[in-house]
Protein backbone atom coordinates (compact mmCIF):
# COMPACT_ATOMS: atom_id res chain seq x y z
CA UNK A 1 0.00 0.00 0.00
CA UNK A 2 1.31 3.54 -0.93
CA UNK A 3 2.09 5.83 1.78
CA UNK A 4 0.82 9.22 1.87
CA UNK A 5 2.75 11.99 1.39
CA UNK A 6 3.50 14.09 4.52
CA UNK A 7 1.92 17.96 4.07
CA UNK A 8 5.94 20.20 3.26
CA UNK A 9 3.74 23.29 4.55
CA UNK A 10 2.49 24.33 8.14
CA UNK A 11 -1.16 24.94 8.33
CA UNK A 12 -2.66 28.79 8.09
CA UNK A 13 -3.70 29.99 11.39
CA UNK A 14 -4.74 33.70 11.51
CA UNK A 15 -3.08 36.08 13.51
CA UNK A 16 -4.69 36.51 16.99
CA UNK A 17 -6.70 39.82 17.58
CA UNK A 18 -6.46 41.54 20.03
CA UNK A 19 -9.40 41.36 23.41
CA UNK A 20 -9.50 44.73 23.61
CA UNK A 21 -13.33 45.61 23.22
CA UNK A 22 -14.08 48.71 21.64
CA UNK A 23 -16.25 50.92 23.72
CA UNK A 24 -18.76 54.17 22.40
CA UNK A 25 -17.95 57.35 24.07
CA UNK A 26 -20.50 58.18 26.99
CA UNK A 27 -21.48 60.91 24.99
CA UNK A 28 -22.42 59.42 22.12
CA UNK A 29 -26.16 57.62 22.74
CA UNK A 30 -27.45 60.61 24.37
CA UNK A 31 -26.49 63.14 21.86
CA UNK A 32 -28.17 60.98 19.35
CA UNK A 33 -31.27 59.73 21.51
CA UNK A 34 -31.27 63.92 21.53
CA UNK A 35 -30.72 64.68 17.87
CA UNK A 36 -33.79 62.39 17.27
CA UNK A 37 -35.82 63.91 19.94
CA UNK A 38 -35.26 67.06 18.49
CA UNK A 39 -35.57 66.98 15.12
CA UNK A 40 -38.96 65.21 15.55
CA UNK A 41 -40.07 67.84 18.31
CA UNK A 42 -38.71 70.54 15.61
CA UNK A 43 -41.12 69.03 12.83
CA UNK A 44 -44.09 68.49 14.86
CA UNK A 45 -44.23 72.16 16.47
CA UNK A 46 -43.78 73.31 12.82
CA UNK A 47 -46.53 71.50 12.02
CA UNK A 48 -48.75 72.93 14.94
CA UNK A 49 -47.50 76.43 14.57
CA UNK A 50 -48.03 76.37 10.28
CA UNK A 51 -51.38 74.95 11.07
CA UNK A 52 -52.62 77.79 13.46
CA UNK A 53 -52.32 80.78 12.98
CA UNK A 54 -49.77 81.41 15.60
CA UNK A 55 -46.92 83.60 15.01
CA UNK A 56 -42.90 82.14 16.58
CA UNK A 57 -40.09 84.20 15.45
CA UNK A 58 -37.78 81.55 14.17
CA UNK A 59 -40.06 79.53 13.00
CA UNK A 60 -42.22 81.48 11.05
CA UNK A 61 -38.99 83.58 9.23
CA UNK A 62 -37.39 79.69 7.98
CA UNK A 63 -40.80 78.87 6.72
CA UNK A 64 -40.86 75.46 4.98
CA UNK A 65 -36.57 75.27 6.12
CA UNK A 66 -38.13 74.07 9.54
CA UNK A 67 -38.41 70.52 7.57
CA UNK A 68 -34.98 70.50 5.94
CA UNK A 69 -33.57 71.49 9.82
CA UNK A 70 -35.62 68.83 11.80
CA UNK A 71 -34.77 66.01 9.21
CA UNK A 72 -31.18 67.48 9.44
CA UNK A 73 -31.31 67.07 13.12
CA UNK A 74 -32.59 63.23 12.07
CA UNK A 75 -30.26 61.93 9.79
CA UNK A 76 -27.26 63.21 12.28
CA UNK A 77 -28.86 60.96 15.59
CA UNK A 78 -28.66 58.63 12.84
CA UNK A 79 -25.26 59.03 11.31
CA UNK A 80 -24.46 58.85 15.31
CA UNK A 81 -25.83 55.40 15.64
CA UNK A 82 -23.63 53.77 12.88
CA UNK A 83 -20.68 54.71 15.62
CA UNK A 84 -22.53 52.99 18.39
CA UNK A 85 -20.75 49.87 19.74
Amino acid sequence: MAKSKVRKKAVYTPPQRSQKVQVSPRWLAPTMVACWIAGVAWIGTFYVVASTDTRVPVMTDLGNWNLGIGFASIILGLALATRWR
